[in-house]
């Protein structure tokens, strides 16, 4: 029987190195590599092409659930499940939205992991029962619904938002994003046009708000 191959993207190490002993306890699951954060995730998603990819939702620079709708506009064939503390029915919804095909509390049983994964392998969604029930009603009800407000930003505004909203000054945005200091002011004045917000308290407010920015804890 082919394993299933499995990326883990963790910035915790040793939370990254119980997932990894967990997976390869699993028959038939073989762990083909690990990331720190969402840029390296994406790129080891494209070179060795796993067939399911584990992405904490809480990752700085490049959260999981940007990462996961990059992966999924690159390679619908990866799938890519959520790992998450939080319940919050907006990082639930914004997982579906971005094509993840699961999403998995940090607090579930160690039998659900193998159950998601196998699960997910197979073309299948799966949610933690602690949420699906109600995420999946309302995510149905919603179908033609109220856009994300994120949508009203690009890809680049969004990674330039959530640095923003780490406290990142935009001269260390640019450094980090290969990009001037005067691209960086232009973003940021333009996020702040498009979402109506008026200083970095509302920035940070409204990153936590969508799920861009992920609270510790």
């Amino acid at each position: 029987m082919t394993p299933i191959r499995v990326l883990l993207a963790d910035d915790h190490t040793l939370v990254r190195a119980g997932i990894r002993g967990l997976l390869e306890s699993i028959v038939g699951v073989e762990v083909v590599g690990e990331a720190g954060e969402g840029h390296e995730a994406i790129r080891l998603a494209e070179a060795l092409r796993p067939d399911v990819v584990l992405m904490d939702v809480g990752m700085p620079a490049l959260n999981g659930l940007e990462a996961a709708g990059r992966l999924a506009s690159l390679d619908v064939s990866i799938r890519v499940v959520i790992l998450s503390m939080h319940n919050s029915e907006e990082y639930v919804l914004r997982a579906l939205r971005a094509g993840c095909a699961g999403y998995l509390l940090k607090a579930s049983a160690v039998s659900e992991l193998e159950i998601c994964v196998r699960a997910v392998a197979r073309g299948e969604t799966y949610l933690s029962p602690a949420v699906s029930k109600q995420v999946v009603a309302d995510y149905v009800g919603r179908t033609g619904g109220a856009k994300d407000p994120l949508d009203a930003l690009t890809p680049r505004q969004r990674e330039v938002l959530q640095l923003v909203a780490e406290g990142h000054t935009s001269k260390d945005v640019a450094q980090r994003l290969g990009l001037s200091f005067k691209t960086v002011e232009t973003h940021r004045a333009q996020i702040m046009e498009r979402l109506g917000l008026h200083d970095l308290t509302g920035l940070v407010r409204f990153a936590v708000r969508s799920g861009l920015l992920i609270p510790e804890g």
